[in-house]
């Protein structure tokens, strides 16, 4: 593994924040800084601190850090998610598929968080 850009759970997350970015461009205006805002922030967040993370890898602790701070924007990510559905700006459909794939690269951060010798 050479660079950050080789995790597939950063792979998985970037994909995921692409498809956030498509996805609320057909959001109303009057969400432009709400919910777009925050939802995109937190779910390219998700990908800056997994970069980070594996930056700080020499380092135990930050390394475990960085990871928790990137789970945290995760499931951050999950909260816009519901308001984008309980606003009706999204499908059932489109917010289960985003969700299931949030939670898989939850599942991938804990992963990291629960072993980070494997990442070291």
């Amino acid at each position: 593994m050479s660079t950050f850009r080789d995790l597939k759970v950063y792979q998985k997350a970037f994909k995921l924040a692409m498809d956030i970015f498509k996805l609320t461009k057909s959001f109303p205006d009057e969400e432009k800084f709400g919910l777009i805002s925050q939802i995109r922030r937190s779910s390219r967040s998700v990908c800056a601190s997994i970069a980070e993370a594996y930056r700080k890898r020499k380092y135990p602790a930050h390394f475990i850090s960085k990871t928790t701070d990137a789970d945290m924007e995760n499931s951050e990510t999950q909260v816009w998610l519901d308001f984008s559905l309980s606003c009706k700006f999204i499908d059932r459909e489109t917010y289960d598929d985003f969700v299931k794939r949030s939670e898989e690269v939850g599942k991938m951060l804990n992963h990291m968080i629960e072993n980070p010798e494997k990442y070291i």
